[in-house]
């Protein structure tokens, strides 16, 4: 069911601008409810479980679906401009995702939850689409971003970064070990750590460019 939603949002948004938005409404509107229960039921289980010891348990595959599922929501969140609680769900409710990086959660699933967080504080429904600075000029989803930004200072400012580990272990062409002269001793994963830092550096950027008073800025 997850795959099939997913799917049908993914091709849907490949279609004209306005004949995909009444699609979509019609599609996401009778679920709108369903999403975030389901949401708030899948994201707030207790991740540290032996469910989900291995990468390829079928916990985490259904996991895996779900993040699919919000990398459509999210793509239909930037590109058209709908009243639907389930699209805005992720930026409003983004500490359970933060919860789940700092989580003893197999290695693939942070991966998978930072680089979304990566495409919300750079507006980008797809990899190949190009930075949405414009979509902020929509109230709504500047009211979502400074949501985010506040959520991801708030742990920051605490000890959650200090919980991550990025060391999940290198992969190359042919094999999992490094080539003759990489040294791949504390090898953390640096895709990972460069979206890292940018999810935190833009939602700094984000709370400056949106803080009322010079005192709430610093």
């Amino acid at each position: 069911c997850l795959w099939t939603v997913a799917t049908i949002l993914k091709e849907t948004l490949k279609d004209a601008p306005v004949p995909r938005a009444g699609f979509v409404k019609k599609l996401l509107a009778p679920l709108d409810a369903v999403l975030e229960g389901f949401y708030n039921a899948i994201l707030l289980h207790h991740f540290d479980s032996h469910h989900y010891t291995s990468p390829y348990s079928e916990a985490t595959n259904n996991l895996i679906s779900f993040i699919d599922l919000l990398e459509a929501l999210l793509a239909s969140r930037i590109e058209l401009e709908l009243p639907l609680r389930c699209q805005r769900i992720l930026f409003l409710k983004v500490s359970y995702i933060l919860n789940i990086i700092s989580s003893s959660i197999p290695y693939v699933i942070k991966k998978k939850f930072i680089l979304l967080l990566k495409k919300c504080v750079l507006y980008k429904s797809r990899e190949d689409a190009k930075s949405g600075t414009l979509f902020l000029q929509t109230p709504s989803l500047c009211e979502d971003m400074l949501a985010l930004s506040n959520a991801v200072l708030q742990v920051v400012n605490l000890t959650w970064l200090n919980q991550l580990t990025l060391s999940g272990k290198s992969s190359y062409f042919g094999s999992s070990e490094a080539a003759p002269g990489h040294d791949s001793q504390g090898g953390s994963d640096q895709t990972v750590l460069r979206a890292l830092s940018l999810v935190v550096l833009k939602a700094l950027e984000f709370k400056i460019h949106n803080s009322a008073t010079e005192a709430e800025m610093k």
